[in-house]
Formats: C-alpha cells, sequence, structure tokens
C-alpha cells in the first residue's frame, strides 16, 4: 500500500471516529482521549514522514515507525489500565517512565514537523523547569519534582496529557473540525466564495472586500489563519493583483481578514470551547460576548480598504466576472448550508452536547446534500465529496489534537510549578495594580508569546501564564480571557513573526515587510479593540441595554476614526481639521463615561456629513 493511501484510510478512520463518538457520545474520558490521540498521532507521522524525498528516508521511516508504535503503545496502555488510573493514585514504574518519554517526544516531534520548533521548545522549557526550577534563583525558585512525580503528573491521571484541553480536541473541537469539512466539500465553500464576490465586488476596493468576506465566512469555520491564507488567498490575491492591487496591499489584506476569522463566533479557532472549559461557563455565553468584537473588527477593515481605495483609485470587479444572485441562492447551493445550520441549532436548543449538536449538523447537510445533487451527481460523486470531506478532516485534526496534547502538558507543568502565579504577581507589583498599566504590559506580552503559535495554541498558554494577573486587578475573568486571546491572536500579523503574512507575501509573490507594514495599519483597530472590553462591560453583552450601548458607540466611534486617520481620508476636506477632530473622536472613545462614546459617534458622522454637504468629504 502506498503511502498516499495509508494517509487516505488513517485520515478516514479519525473523521469516522469522530463521527461515530459524535453520534453516540464519547468514551470514559481518558479513553475517548487516549484513542483520539494515537489515531491523529499514526495519521501525523503519515502526513509529515521524516527524510522524504531524502537520501535518508529508510532512517527517517524506521524513526517514524518507533515514535508511531511508541505513542501506540502508550496511549493503549492507558486505555487498558484506565480503571487502575482512575481510582487509584499509581506510583510510576520504569515502563511508564519510558512510555511518558517516549510519548512526549513523539508528540513534541509532530508539533515540530507541523508548526515548527517554536512551540516544542515552549513545552520542553516547561517540563525542564518543572525538573530542574529548584536550581533557579529567586521568584522563579520552586521546590523541584522527580522524574516519577512529573511522569505521574503527565501520564497517570486526567491533568497532564490527558487532561481538558486534550478531551475537548477529541470531541468538541474534532466535530466542528468534521463539521467545517464536510461543509466546505459538500459546496459551501464555493457558496461563500461566490456570496462574498456578489457582496463586495461592485464597490470601491471590491476585490479586497471579497477577499475580507470569503475569508471571514471562511474563518468563522477554519482552526487557522495561516490555513485560511493559503485556501482563500490563492483566489483573492492573484485576483487583487490581476486588477491592479498592490502586492503587499494584497497580501496584507488577505492575512488580516483571514486573522478576523479566527476571532469571529461560532468556532473562533477552536478557541471558544477552550475558552467555555477553562471559565467553566456555556458555550453561548462565550460566543455572544465575542459578537461585539468580531463585528468591530470586520467594520474597521471595510473602513480601512474603502477609504484607501477611494485615495488609490482601486479597480472594482468587472460585472461579467461576479455570479449571479440566482445562482448563489439557488436551492442546491443554499438548503445544504441551511439544513448544516439548523441541524447545529436545533441540537443547541434542545439542550445536546456542543458535539452531538455538530452531529446534528453534519446529519442535515449530508441529508440535504443527497436531496438536492440527487440529480445532478452521481451515487459515486457524492460519496467521493463526502469521503474528501472526511479526509480533510482527519488531516485537519492532526495540528489541532498534537497541540492541544502538547498545550496540556505545558499547562499541568505551569499548574505543577506555580509559574503562572508567579509572573502574575510580577506583572501586577510592575504596574502598581493599575488596571491600564496590566492590560498594556499584558497585551505586549501575548503579542510576543503568541508569535508563531496557532490560534488555539497560542490562547492556551498565555490564559494560563497571563489571564491572572488581569483578574488579579479585578477585571471580569470572561472579559479578560477575550483580552488576552484576541492579542494572542493577531500575533501572526505582527511583525518579526507574523506568519500569516509570510504565507500572503508569498502568494503575492512579494517582500514580507511592506506586506507586514501595510497588516499593521489594516489591523490597527484590532489592537485597541481589547482595550475596549476592559473599559466597556457592554462589549461582551453584558450589564444592561445601556452598557451595551455605550460600547457599540465607542467601537464604532474607533473602528471609524482610527481608520480614516491612517489612510489620511477626507472628512470636512480640510487636513488639520479632520486629523484633530479624529483624534478627539479617538480620546473620546476610549474615555469610560456614559456619555463620551455618543459625543464621539456623534464628532464623526456630523463632520461626515459636513464635508458631504460642502463636496469635501470623502464617500
Amino acid at each position: 500500500m502506498t503511502l498516499d493511501r495509508i494517509q487516505k484510510a488513517l485520515a478516514i478512520l479519525v473523521g469516522a471516529f469522530v463521527f461515530y463518538t459524535a453520534a453516540t457520545g464519547p468514551f470514559e474520558g481518558l479513553i475517548q482521549r487516549a484513542l483520539f490521540l494515537a489515531l491523529v498521532a499514526s495519521l501525523g507521522f503519515a502526513l509529515y514522514p521524516l527524510g522524504a524525498g531524502k537520501p535518508w528516508r529508510p532512517l527517517g521511516l524506521l524513526l517514524d515507525l518507533g515514535l508511531c508504535g511508541v505513542t501506540i503503545a502508550a496511549c493503549g496502555y492507558v486505555v487498558w489500565n484506565y480503571d487502575t488510573i482512575m481510582t487509584t493514585l499509581p506510583w510510576a514504574t520504569t515502563l511508564d517512565k519510558v512510555l511518558t518519554l517516549g510519548l512526549v517526544v513523539a508528540v513534541l516531534e509532530l508539533g515540530r514537523r507541523t508548526v515548527g520548533m517554536i512551540f516544542p521548545a515552549l513545552v520542553i522549557a516547561g517540563v525542564g523547569y518543572a525538573l530542574f526550577g529548584n536550581l533557579l534563583p529567586g521568584a522563579l525558585r520552586h521546590r523541584g519534582f522527580d522524574t516519577a512525580f512529573v511522569t505521574e503528573t503527565i501520564f497517570l491521571g486526567d491533568l497532564g496529557i490527558w487532561g481538558m484541553l486534550t478531551g475537548v480536541a477529541a470531541t468538541v473541537i474534532a466535530a466542528f473540525v468534521l463539521f467545517g469539512a464536510l461543509l466546505l466539500h459538500t459546496g459551501g465553500g464555493q457558496a461563500f466564495m461566490d456570496l462574498a464576490m456578489r457582496l463586495g465586488g461592485r464597490q470601491p476596493g471590491g476585490a479586497a472586500k471579497i477577499a475580507t468576506i470569503a475569508s471571514g465566512l471562511f474563518g468563522m469555520i477554519s482552526g487557522s489563519a495561516v490555513a485560511n491564507v493559503a485556501t482563500t488567498g490563492n483566489f483573492t490575491i492573484p485576483m487583487m493583483i490581476r486588477l491592479g492591487y498592490p502586492r503587499p496591499f494584497a497580501a496584507a489584506v488577505e492575512a488580516v481578514a483571514s486573522t478576523g476569522g479566527q476571532i469571529a463566533p461560532p468556532i473562533m479557532g477552536a478557541a471558544a470551547f477552550v475558552m467555555a472549559e477553562i471559565l467553566g461557563l456555556p458555550y453561548t455565553t462565550i460566543i455572544v460576548a465575542a459578537i461585539l468584537p468580531a463585528v468591530m473588527f470586520y467594520v474597521s477593515v471595510f473602513v480601512t480598504v474603502h477609504f484607501v481605495a477611494l485615495n488609490r483609485g482601486l479597480a472594482i470587479v468587472p460585472e461579467d466576472e461576479l455570479p449571479t444572485w440566482a445562482g448563489i441562492i439557488a436551492p442546491r447551493r443554499v438548503l445544504p448550508i441551511l439544513a448544516a445550520l439548523g441541524g447545529l441549532g436545533i441540537g443547541i436548543w434542545l439542550g445536546r452536547s456542543i458535539a452531538t449538536s455538530a452531529f446534528y449538523g453534519v446529519l442535515g447537510l449530508l441529508v440535504a446534500f443527497v436531496a438536492t445533487q440527487a440529480g445532478s451527481l452521481s451515487l459515486r460523486e457524492m460519496l467521493g465529496r463526502v469521503v474528501d470531506g472526511l479526509e480533510d478532516a482527519g488531516k485537519g485534526m492532526v495540528i489541532i489534537g498534537v497541540l492541544l496534547a502538547g498545550a496540556q502538558m505545558l499547562v499541568s507543568m505551569i499548574n505543577l510549578t506555580g509559574i503562572g502565579v508567579t509572573l502574575s504577581s510580577l506583572i501586577v507589583t510592575l504596574a502598581g495594580d493599575s488596571t491600564v498599566l496590566v492590560s498594556i504590559i499584558v497585551g505586549l506580552v501575548c503579542l510576543v508569546m503568541g508569535m508563531g503559535l496557532p490560534t488555539t495554541a497560542a490562547y492556551v498558554l498565555v490564559a494560563a501564564v497571563l489571564a491572572p494577573a488581569m483578574t488579579a486587578v479585578g477585571i471580569d475573568p470572561l472579559a479578560a480571557h477575550l483580552f488576552v486571546f484576541y492579542f494572542a491572536t493577531i500575533s501572526v500579523i505582527t511583525p518579526p513573526v507574523c506568519v500569516a503574512v509570510f504565507v500572503g507575501s508569498g502568494i503575492a509573490k512579494t517582500n514580507w515587510l511592506p506586506a507586514a507594514a501595510e497588516a499593521v495599519r489594516l489591523g490597527a483597530v484590532t489592537y485597541l479593540v481589547p482595550f475596549l472590553l476592559i473599559l466597556y462591560p457592554g462589549m461582551t453583552m453584558h450589564g444592561g441595554p445601556l452598557a451595551i450601548a455605550e460600547a457599540v458607540a465607542a467601537g464604532f466611534a474607533l473602528v471609524l476614526a482610527v481608520p480614516a486617520l491612517l489612510a489620511n481620508a477626507q472628512l470636512t476636506g480640510y487636513r488639520g481639521l479632520d486629523v484633530t477632530l479624529l483624534l478627539a473622536i479617538i480620546a473620546l472613545a476610549i474615555w469610560p463615561h456614559p456619555v463620551t462614546p455618543f459625543l464621539a459617534l456623534g464628532v464623526f458622522l456630523g463632520a461626515r456629513a459636513l464635508g458631504r454637504s460642502n463636496g469635501k468629504g470623502a464617500t
């Protein structure tokens, strides 16, 4: 059997496992997690073979088989000894230590192959700190833990590698990865792209707005900003370049829009489910709280693109290249998406688990897909698309499963050593209990810690280390977690390790530095919106109607004024007056007072109206 067939078979097996456990309910906690990790790790070694295409591939194959074998053995050991692990406090034996070492090495090696060295290095540092932190001086020193205790924490219980994050990956996140993959492979992907083209194509900067809409729609069901850039960017970036858009600008638009999809409900790069587990809140509470900041993000990108398009005279998309509304809303295009979302909504409304609700969505999608495509596709073609969706879902689960298993190890070491509490105390001491200073310091550290990491892994890391510093000075836990999540997420467009920009620049065939500068400008408001979560409780839909109205006014004033300032947009037609007004609007928007948000928004709209009446303002 060729490697390609092995990959396909394992990917389908992973997808089928998730489909089955979403439909019937998961196995017992550690059993579900161990089986899931064994499957995704096996697939990972097939998808990312060591030394592929190189003369020393036979050695790489031997290492792959060895790491895969020890992973399966370790996971099988946990399944076989489930009752003993959960009902006693087992002492770590030599076999336990060997299996733990092999499993940790396998997970970290897969992490290295999938996302690079940064994440494995962090996990190694966490384990090393647990083993040798007693040798450090000052506040970072702890009492020290031997290999037996670390083994028991990581492997022989539900606090280490088999903890909550791996559990969420093996159930809820995996079910939604399957849901998203099947939705895209049964026509949803093309439907999203066609809708984006129709909505944005005929406006100023139409191609950039198409990229923004399409990437937002894809990103809402995708777990990776980088993957989103690679998927939609292969269509949108060449289109923008063909219509005369500067290459750095085209790369930046796609990178920023794809990043925004990670902070938009309902998936939020899979972090929504992890956040719900960490905070002990309903999943629906998380996604409702994330709605306003996500809206602010996309309004800011649209406004920035609009102003830049007016200044640079960027072309619209020709009418003959746009799909028709009749084709977009055709039943065969719309019904599968509606059935998928309807099934998901019904499951949540009935009080089913999120994973089971996702299964209802998949079931509705498949029924509607078969019913609407029966006349145009053969049974073999329909089955092929479903199999492709299962295969794609299985591949998507590798990165998520491996990274969250590694992240769970890191979190367990952070909790074991107390380093998170120590760092939080240092931040609070440095900031002098100032909410604003703590937020600024935490935001900057999040940008650094999130660089090079996928959305969910970045969030887990900053939530464990930095969110406690914010709650220590009285910030609401939900607002604190959304704050660190947003800053960790936008690290993918923040130089110097702006991986989403790297991918977009590669597609656009341009230098990444000017693209990164454009991305920072396009996403400038994203660096400010998290602070509104701290200043205005209504940003998370809490505090009543007036608090929400204040947050909306402040947010819209900010997302209109900042892009206008950065894009040199005309309000009154007099540059000096425009800059003064915009700076005043921004200051009023971030000044937490019941009146200032409404005043800020009123000043902006009034200045725009005055400029238009004089024929000097931007349209």
